[in-house]
């Protein structure tokens, strides 16, 4: 059996096409009924004519041209609907389009009672073996999604089970061949190719938003704004996915309800009105809403439509410049005193949401101290000006400051800077009672310490800065740590009340810090505090001493060392080391000890020989170098234990033994501490 011809099976195809307009006012052109209802026939016959069309160009119809969605009928040249073969059902609707240069229109047959297609075909084998049948297989068939297709094994004729949706398949390859009463093939397989033609059945959809088109304010007639196109899921070689644009509604309507326009066939959203009507400053509002139709079968009114919202922002330019409410401010300031004195105000018609809104101020003039700066408001826009320096009255009681504003994005060409946009600000500095100042602050003294009660450290200054007026200063003390000072209220002298001790608590690196107190007799009195730093000398007035005081070692020990002592000294260099170490008055019964320098701050003790367990105290004298040499005696107590076994005993040691210069200094120590 030879391959046949691939067959089509055709179900719905629907295609509308654009309708013209009319150029002749006495004819329109188009079907002169574009509706037809008929009752579904047992039978549609072959030729017989179902109704009859009238279509008109209003030009002689030159080159007319039909189409049917069905595939089985057709459109004589006299405008007779005939069927090409006998059929019963053809479904609920056919469309007649007709054509021609000039023109074009859609004609709808509504079929009552007329039912979804399930398509058929025939296989036709005129040489088909007696007793053989048809069979069908591949995609639709035996292979997912199975079932879809039918053949009737004894005629060959392929019917479709349920209906078709094109967006899903395209295509169906489908294999018939014959075989015997065992299954066996006969001929074939042969390709059968199922082209599922395309019904509209699928709205325009917009995949892409939210739509949102910016365009300059004064743009020129024609300015491109965005650009939106739809998305329909019908065959695009068809009349079911050409789409036409067009705006259906424009919020505001103001102050043209046609502000914008779309290209019906790109989707491009274009100004229409002149760049006066485009100025955002006079808009009633900057932001436009546009309600975008799409509509397939090319914008006929039997096409499937969807839409979406466009969004367009009018962008501010910077076509006007700020300007001072006024051209001259006040302000007034206390002097001594920092912080905002007065804000500029300025007006701007732009977008306040840009820098062609937002202001930046500068001080041209009157201000060679750099005693004031301008900042802006970025809430108000305002020019805040500040006091950075303090204002002095006596020096000058007035003011006056050029300040100029401009916008942080420039200008556009044919807009400048005019004088609304530079202000005066006059400042008045208002007299305030000034603290008195100490100079030099801090002040600073170098004294030895100890020296006599009552001795003089030095005369504190402090002056005025109201020198307009006449008034007396007062002193006194504010911060005496350690109550060492006195000074004389009216001529602030300052001298001692106790003996200057270097090495007191108080004193910080040799520093001992004061604080006094300055008072004007203002009404109210004014009061400037002055710091005054004595460095203090150090003198040899302290005796140096060891470390540690006690000791042990073992009754039977070896090495005879006992201890290594280390002395300090709160004075300075060179009143503390080298430190001399000695035994006090060792006579000698008691020569058993030694102590050897190990050096300048460090000595050893050690035995000449070991001792029986008891407790020992040697006098050890440390000697600094300062000039005079201060000597501090310290008893040294030395435990000597027993240690057996690893265990060291001292709680035993019995009565301390003393040295016989200890024995004699006890007495003495005593009496001292009387």
């Amino acid at each position: 059996m030879q391959p046949t011809t691939p067959l089509v099976l055709c179900v719905l195809l629907s295609q509308v096409l654009l309708l013209t307009s009319a150029e002749d006012l006495d004819c329109t052109p188009g079907f002169q009924q574009k509706v037809f209802r008929i009752d579904q026939p047992a039978e549609f016959i072959e030729d017989q004519a179902i109704l009859n069309l009238t279509f008109s160009d209003c030009k002689g119809n030159d080159k007319l041209h039909y189409e049917v969605s069905s595939p089985y009928f057709k459109v004589n040249n006299d405008g007779s609907l005939v069927a090409l073969r006998n059929i019963t059902a053809v479904g609920k609707t056919l469309f007649v389009h007709a054509r021609t240069p000039h023109a074009e229109d859609m004609a709808e047959l509504v079929i009552v009672g007329g039912k979804d297609i399930q398509g058929s075909l025939q296989v036709v084998d005129s040489d088909r073996p007696e007793g053989s049948k048809f069979r069908l297989t591949g995609k639709g068939v035996d292979q997912e999604p199975k079932g879809i297709f039918r053949i009737n094994e004894n005629t060959g004729s392929v019917s479709v089970t349920r209906n078709l949706d094109r967006e899903t398949i395209a295509t169906y390859q489908l294999f018939v061949e014959t075989v015997d009463v065992n299954g066996r093939t006969l001929e074939g397989p042969v390709p059968l190719e199922v082209i599922v033609i395309d019904q509209n059945d699928n709205r325009p959809i917009f995949r892409e938003g939210p739509y949102i088109g910016h365009v300059m304010e004064g743009s020129p007639t024609g300015t491109t704004v965005m650009r939106m196109t739809a998305f329909d899921a019908d065959d695009p070689a068809t009349d079911n996915a050409l789409l036409r644009y067009n705006i259906r509604q424009q919020t505001p309507d103001k102050p043209s309800p046609n502000m914008f326009y779309i290209d019906p066939e790109k989707g491009d959203i274009v100004t229409v009105v002149s760049p006066a009507l485009l100025d955002r400053e006079t808009l009633e509002n900057p932001k436009y809403e546009l309600i975008i139709e799409a509509q397939d079968m090319a914008g006929l009114d039997v096409g499937l439509t969807g839409t979406a919202t466009a969004t367009i922002m009018i962008d501010d330019k910077n076509d006007h410049s700020p300007k001072f409410t006024k051209k001259e401010f006040q302000a007034t300031v206390e002097e001594g005193a920092v912080g905002v004195i007065v804000n500029l105000t300025v007006e701007d018609k732009d977008d306040p949401t840009t820098g062609a809104w937002r202001a930046a101020y500068t001080i041209i003039n009157g201000n060679p101290g750099q005693s004031f700066e301008i900042h802006t408001n970025p809430q108000t826009n305002e020019g805040m000006l500040s006091v950075v320096k303090p204002l002095d009255y006596e020096i000058s009681a007035f003011h006056t400051l050029l300040i100029k504003v401009e916008n942080e994005d420039p200008l556009v060409p044919d807009v400048s800077y005019g004088p609304s946009s530079t202000a005066t600000v006059h400042i008045t500095v208002l007299d305030v009672n000034e603290s008195p100042v100490f100079y030099p602050d801090p002040m600073m003294v170098t004294k030895q310490e100890n020296i006599s009660v009552g001795s003089v450290l030095l005369t504190v200054n402090a002056t005025d800065p109201d020198s307009l007026q006449r008034q007396t200063i007062r002193y006194s003390v504010y911060k005496d740590p350690a109550g060492w000072l006195n000074i004389n209220p009216i001529n602030g002298t300052v001298d001692t009340t106790a003996v200057l001790d270097r090495e007191s608590p108080f004193v910080h690196n040799s520093v001992y810090t004061a604080l006094f107190l300055a008072i004007d007799s203002g009404n109210p009195p004014a009061t400037g505090t002055g710091t005054l730093l004595i460095t203090l000398e150090d003198v040899n007035d302290n005796a140096p001493f060891i470390y540690p005081t006690v000791a042990e070692v073992c009754d039977d020990a070896k090495n005879l060392s006992v201890v290594i002592l280390g002395a300090t000294d709160k004075d300075l260099h060179p009143n503390t080391d080298p430190f001399k170490f000695e035994i006090h008055k060792q006579t000698v019964p008691d020569k058993v000890w030694k102590i050897s320098k190990i050096n300048n701050t460090h000595a050893l003790v050690s035995l000449l020989q070991n001792l029986n367990k008891a407790n020992y105290h040697l006098p050890i004298m440390v000697t600094d170098s300062g000039k005079p040499p201060m000597t501090n005696i310290t008893d040294l107590r030395v435990q000597v234990c027993s240690c057996k076994n690893s265990k060291v005993d001292c709680n035993a040691a019995g009565a301390p033994h003393f040295s016989a210069a200890a024995a004699l200094l006890l007495p003495l120590f005593s009496l001292a501490r009387l």
